[in-house]
């Protein structure tokens, strides 16, 4: 058995007792009647759920809708073999053996889609962002909540346990008070997508064009958004940023880099930024403390001091070991345990207590309101940017 000393210099272990705001897959994982879904977008990110979905017990897909043949053809290489295929959605929403839908659409098509679907009676899973604009994103809150039907938003990373553990340390106050935050997420790729068919272009390359897509800061800096969002347990009260079309200067209108300063209640400050010129550290959140910094990556986040011979807190509330700070500039690994043996993706855990939320009428976690805050944030940091002002939180926009 490891000494107590040497078990907390291996890294600071989050306990596997604290409470979860969704479901303990260990234990209701495969039980159950079988959720019944449609796919509403076969691009890559509907293909991508549609490969794991191979992989998760209580799902089942049993429509497919894309209006690209392409598409349509290659995501039902991963589906079961009577599942039935549509090129207008609207049809797939008529579909007696679909109980569920995901949608997985440009941008610009979330939320007439999602209001379809309710009104259809089916519940939602929709990709962040969640809507094009602000006005969507309220009269869909609206919506849902008077439709009582399940509806979660693609914010998946609230659905990793990683998340959960660097939630507790800042609740803890391990990192003392928590001030900014510096998010990132950058790549290296001009973001398009090769053109096999002529004439569908602003099709297979929406991300390029306003008219459909909120760029950089909805398609990637959103996830992170939301991230402090639920760290903060607020939104924004307000934001200016920066960004142009400076190195891929191909014709695009959505920006090839952004950079947007969030102020939070109490001053706390959150930058984020996403470039496509450069990918060094690619995804990454830092927390930053009075007493450390927390250095989140994909999938493992490390723990640095501030200071020297100075305890922080506790580790866990079962053990009672205390947690010995590293010198300054010396990492602790932040441990934490998965959700199940599988050890799953963060858009698995997502999909299965979507799932179970149906089953149990429960209200997700990545709900319509975490839902409308991330994109709302989005929006307002879109609109700084392009008119090189500060926007506000304004009243109607909702209160934590």
């Amino acid at each position: 058995m490891l000494s107590r000393r040497k078990f907390i210099k291996n890294g600071v272990l989050v306990s596997s007792a604290m409470a979860l705001p969704y479901t303990n897959f260990a234990a209701v994982s495969g039980t159950g009647d079988v959720v019944r879904l449609g796919i509403i977008g076969a691009g890559t990110r509907g293909t991508g759920i549609a490969k794991l979905l191979k992989k998760l017990p209580g799902l089942s897909v049993t429509a497919c809708c894309d209006i690209m043949p392409d598409n349509l053809t290659g995501i039902l290489t991963h589906t079961p073999p009577n599942t039935q295929k549509y090129i207008d959605y609207r049809r797939l929403l008529e579909d007696k053996n679909v109980d569920a839908v995901i949608v997985a659409t440009p941008l610009y098509l979330h939320y007439p889609m999602a209001v379809d679907a309710l009104d259809a009676g089916k519940h939602v899973y929709l990709e962040k962002s969640m809507t094009y604009d602000i006005p969507q994103a309220i009269d869909l809150e609206k919506r849902v909540n008077r439709s009582k039907l399940i509806f979660q938003v693609g914010h998946q990373y609230r659905y990793f346990q990683l998340y959960h553990a660097v939630k507790k340390a800042i609740d803890n106050k391990w990192l003392g008070e928590v001030t900014h935050f510096e998010c990132q997420y950058h790549r290296n790729s001009d973001w398009r997508f090769p053109v096999k068919t002529p004439g569908t272009e602003r099709l297979v390359n929406w991300r390029m064009y306003k008219e459909y897509s909120g760029g950089l800061m909805a398609e990637l800096c959103g996830h992170q958004i939301d991230i402090v969002n639920w760290m903060t347990g607020s939104h924004p009260e307000k934001v200016t940023g920066i960004g142009g079309i400076d190195f891929w200067k191909d014709g695009r209108e959505t920006y090839d880099n952004v950079r947007a300063i969030f102020e939070y209640p109490g001053g706390v400050k959150a930058n984020v930024s996403s470039i496509l010129s450069n990918a060094y550290h690619g995804y990454e959140i830092r927390i930053l403390g009075s007493k450390a910094t927390l250095q989140i990556q994909r999938d493992e986040a490390f723990l640095y001091s501030e200071a020297v011979k100075k305890q922080i807190g506790t580790v866990d509330g079962v053990t009672g070991a205390t947690l010995l700070n590293a010198t300054q500039g010396e990492a602790v690994p932040l441990k934490f345990e998965y959700q199940d043996s599988e050890k799953r993706d963060p858009t698995s855990y997502a999909l299965l207590d979507f799932a179970q939320c149906i089953r149990e009428n429960k209200r997700p976690f990545a709900d319509v309101k975490a839902g409308k805050y991330g994109a709302i944030a989005v929006h307002m940091a879109n609109a700084a940017m392009d008119t090189q002002t500060f926007q506000y939180w304004k009243n109607e926009y909702g209160v934590s």
